[in-house]
């Protein structure tokens, strides 16, 4: 029996969680049997334009999910659920947000690949807020009440029209993941970056694919060889459509004017001829022995990593991966780009080779910014950098290093102006590697 009928024959009582995606054109009120206990509702991938005003009547709900449906407007009645931590409406065709559509206790809102213009003031209510996703819509400014957002991590405000970033933008305390490429004041330095480059092309009929290796938002990941050499190499394919992060347009350019680092994993060629007209680029293959350092965060941590219960390392080891990837940082910082996604689960490690940093799904460039929104872009990105450190030193199997964690805290620490660079980073964690 499928999960509708059995939620109308009543044998889903005490039910936490519920999954619904079966072409409904109505909310069904059955949903309305498990007010008590449901705490997760997930109506995504159906045909619902309308949710029910009643909706609040959901009294523990904590997590919505209404993403490729057809919505036009955020639901007013979302206002009703008190308690609601989470709402994603990805790829709708919402137009429309309206103020009493968001409940100040909202940590978490996803409305990416939309086609909204403006933002309610109200959203400056929501103090809470963690995580905002807003990439793939038609946004040229943000009120200027989310100043009041002292708790936000991660923004997503790429592929959108903005012709400048708002100054309050750059002084957010705790802002550490910001992609904002594909707008209107960073497509020239993404176009100017790749022709600049000249990165090598490879044609299609020249790659073998072999087995995959991992799928993203923007694309699927293969081991391949390259002839005539027999080179062992990856190959990402990308999907075309707009992600969370952006569009995977932006994320090429990065990749490629990133070059190369002997810490990052960046492209090392372009494919050319591909039958469907799909873009891609060739990639160095990481050898084997390396894994990823962490799963990305869950719906409970929100923007924080989840690490595999016996991830430990000694304090060397921590100092290596720490090293390596603010090496990888630096590099990318002199030339202008922003990483966007400074993460463990974008960081693979071994405990002999140390740590290399891909994924550029949310990276961007700052050509067209001028010195001090670089250099404060760059600061905010250090926090990341302070998040990595922090899951590193937590994890250490012995004694953690002192000059590690005083430069946790300064890359931590609410004024953004007074961080550390990447390059008193690399100082710092290098001095304390030493003999």
């Amino acid at each position: 029996m499928d999960t509708l009928a059995e939620l109308r024959a009543g044998r889903l009582a005490g039910a936490t969680r519920l999954d619904l995606s079966c072409g409904l054109t109505e909310f069904p009120r059955e949903i309305f049997d498990l007010a008590d206990s449901l705490e997760t509702l997930n109506l995504s991938g159906n045909a619902l334009d309308a949710l029910p005003d009643d909706l609040g009547r959901l009294h523990k709900l904590r997590v919505l999910f209404c993403s490729d449906n057809r919505f036009t407007t955020l639901p007013e009645s979302i206002g009703g659920c008190h308690g609601i931590d989470i709402v994603g409406f990805k790829a709708n065709r919402i137009a429309k947000v309206p103020a009493a559509a968001l409940p100040p206790s909202l940590r978490w809102l996803i409305l990416t690949d939309n086609q909204i213009e403006e933002l309610p003031d109200t959203l400056g209510h929501c103090t809470r807020m963690q995580k905002l996703m807003l990439a793939g819509n038609r946004l040229s400014w943000l009120p200027n009440s989310m100043a009041a957002l002292q708790r936000l991590e991660l923004l997503r405000i790429s592929a959108n029209r903005f012709e400048a970033l708002p100054e309050w933008l750059l002084s957010l305390p705790r802002l550490s993941w910001l992609a904002a490429a594909g707008n209107p004041f960073d497509t020239q330095a993404e176009d100017t970056a790749i022709a600049a480059q000249s990165v090598p092309h490879v044609d299609w009929r020249n790659l073998t694919l072999g087995r995959k290796l991992g799928e993203g938002a923007s694309g699927v990941i293969h081991q391949a060889t390259l002839e005539p050499s027999q080179q062992e190499v990856a190959v990402k394919l990308f999907k075309g459509a707009v992600t969370s992060d952006g569009w995977p347009h932006s994320e090429m350019a990065t990749c490629i004017a990133a070059g190369a680092h002997p810490t990052l994993i960046a492209a090392q060629s372009r494919i050319d001829g591909h039958p469907d007209g799909t873009e891609g680029l060739v990639m160095p293959l990481v050898p084997p022995s390396f894994r990823t350092l962490a799963g990305p965060p869950s719906l409970a941590s929100c923007t924080r990593d989840i690490y595999a219960d016996d991830a430990k390392w000694t304090a060397d080891i921590a100092l290596r991966i720490a090293s390596d990837i603010a090496s990888a940082m630096q590099h990318l910082h002199a030339r202008g780009i922003l990483h966007g996604d400074l993460y463990a689960h974008n960081i693979l490690w071994n405990a002999q080779g140390g740590g290399r940093l891909g994924d550029f799904g949310a990276g961007w460039m700052t050509g067209s910014l001028d010195a001090s929104q670089t250099t404060a872009l760059q600061r905010l990105e250090m926090r990341a950098f302070g998040c990595l450190l922090e899951e590193l030193l937590d994890r250490c199997s012995d004694t953690q290093p002192a000059a590690m964690l005083a430069l946790k805290d300064r890359c931590m620490q609410p004024d953004v102006a007074a961080r550390p660079s990447f390059d008193e980073a690399l100082r710092v964690l290098q001095q304390e590697a030493a003999p």
